[in-house]
């Protein structure tokens, strides 16, 4: 347990009362923070996650549910921790935490999906559902590139959803492989995935749809994604910014109704996403 004393160490150094609480089962959490309000108000005055984006999203959920309005430090334990990365949380636990003591506080925008919240991503389709299926033995090994290697076993099993999008200013019906709504500018690893001004405090989401082709053209627009060559321009790609989107389903196969948020299971379709702006605080180098 070294890096857990050194992260208590350094909240300690801080001037804080440092309480651990493990998590051990689904809810537990939520009843944690219901028990710490008294009188209408937290009894914290911070929280340290330890995790990945979906132990962050497990806690914003509580969070939010609760009316805890608390700041929060991350201290990235995930695979991926894509949320953190953006906010340029160092990766060691030590240093992640030390965070609250020299750091500032931003307010960060959140995703509401049909009443469930997400910090970062909430998608659908072909590869959105990659974080939570891969066995967290073979991701302990392959880290993110465990993610990749997923992703190319998948593609001889595409199937084309056919939607409407609608967002706040006009409607889209198309075939697509999958959709992914961004607060970021990243997901599974890729840090910029969206346009270069993505922020977590604008407001608006990036959403980025990929229509349903031949596959030699999709691996064309992967190559692009890794090269960051202007993949938001192609003609396979519905992007937009905004703060609303909807997304129905416009197909009988229920085996696809489902979506993923932040790696965990999230609402199924259709689903109704829109923009909290400056819900939850964090700490921020």
């Amino acid at each position: 347990m070294p890096e857990l004393d050194k992260t208590i160490a350094v909240f300690q150094s801080a001037g804080y009362e440092t309480h651990i609480f493990r998590s051990s089962k689904p809810g537990d959490i939520f009843e944690h923070l219901k028990k710490t309000k008294k009188d209408g108000y937290c009894c914290y005055d911070a929280f340290a996650i330890s995790g990945g984006d979906g132990a962050l999203n497990i806690l914003i959920n509580a969070m939010i549910s609760n009316r805890v309005d608390v700041p929060v430090c991350i201290i990235p334990m995930g695979t991926a921790n894509d949320f953190a990365t953006h906010l340029k949380i160092p990766p060691n636990a030590a240093d992640a935490a030390k965070v609250i003591k020299k750091g500032k506080i931003i307010a960060s925008d959140v995703g509401e999906a049909n009443g469930r919240y997400f910090i970062n991503v909430c998608g659908a389709g072909l590869f959105t559902d990659i974080s939570r299926k891969i066995d967290s033995d073979f991701k302990g090994v392959f880290g993110k590139s465990a993610y990749y290697m997923e992703a190319f076993s998948k593609l001889s099993d595409i199937t084309p959803l056919k939607m409407r999008i609608t967002n706040s200013k006009e409607t889209f019906e198309d075939d697509i492989y999958f959709f992914i709504v961004l607060n970021s500018p990243g997901t599974g690893g890729f840090n910029d995935i969206t346009s270069s001004d993505a922020s977590v405090t604008d407001g608006l989401f990036e959403f980025i749809a990929v229509k349903a082709k031949p596959v030699f053209e999709l691996a064309g627009l992967f190559i692009k994604v890794l090269k960051r060559d202007r993949h938001l321009d192609d003609s396979n790609v519905i992007y937009f910014k905004d703060n609303y989107i909807s997304v129905e389903p416009l197909f009988e196969n229920n085996d696809f109704l489902g979506t993923d948020t932040d790696g965990e299971c999230g609402p199924d379709l259709p689903v109704s996403i829109r923009c909290l702006p400056g819900a939850v605080k964090f700490f921020v180098p």
